[in-house]
């Protein structure tokens, strides 16, 4: 039997806004669910789901959707992206490749 997935209630809210902001956009492009799912290779069943908050559809699906409908992602202009991109693996680059669980007991009586 297969485990339901649970999420924090602030994961909903985030998806939720996503799927209303690429409802909205799509709604000013005046394209129909059908044109945008064409457009971006999925069913209109998924793009339902996305336009919901459904937390289950993959990530790739929702930010693909958002960058054709020109929706700003992480305050940033999509053809900015990239930039981001760096930052991050610089930013990455001064941390340790990897993290160990430390076996260490902590003493923390005071």
């Amino acid at each position: 039997m297969k485990r339901a997935r649970v999420h924090l209630p602030q994961t909903y809210d985030a998806v939720r806004v996503l799927g209303l902001e690429i409802a909205q956009a799509r709604r000013k492009h005046h394209w129909t669910v059908a044109q945008l799912s064409e457009r971006c290779g999925i069913s209109t069943g998924t793009l339902h789901q996305v336009e919901q908050g459904a937390p289950t559809v993959a990530i790739g699906i929702v930010f693909e959707l958002a960058i054709l409908l020109g929706i700003e992602l992480f305050d940033t202009e999509p053809s900015q992206l990239s930039s981001l991109v760096g930052r991050g693996q610089d930013r990455l680059a001064v941390l340790p490749a990897r993290v160990r669980d430390s076996n260490i007991p902590v003493d923390d009586d005071f």
